[in-house]
């Protein structure tokens, strides 16, 4: 069985792990409640709130949002409405897109 190559990121990624980790920690602590607390209400368990607090970048993104979300960190500059119109744009940018991109494996014989 080959070994696995451990996952590296960059330095902007940890900030950003770090930043959004601290930003969790501190929400939770300000609002007076406890870890458990917290991973009850998000259906989660402690360990894994812990690891978000850590900034440990193996967690789900889904889950980290939602922690996110329950301790009211605006995870992006707009209101919840602006939000969703940003979805609606990127959405209909992406309908006018390829599904895919394709590169050429075959040389084009073009010597006549």
């Amino acid at each position: 069985m080959p070994k696995s190559i451990p996952r590296t990121y960059s330095r902007y990624t940890h900030d950003a792990l770090s930043l959004l980790a601290g930003l969790i920690q501190t929400a939770r602590k300000q609002r007076k409640l406890t870890v458990h607390e917290v991973a009850e209400r998000a259906g989660i368990s402690r360990g894994l709130l812990q690891r978000i607090e850590k900034g440990n970048p193996k967690c789900e993104i889904g889950v980290v949002f939602e922690v996110a979300a329950i301790l009211g960190i605006q995870l992006f500059d707009a209101e919840p409405t602006v939000l969703s119109r940003y979805v609606g744009q990127i959405r209909e940018t992406l309908a006018l897109l390829p599904k895919s991109i394709r590169h050429r494996t075959t040389a084009v014989d073009d010597d006549f």
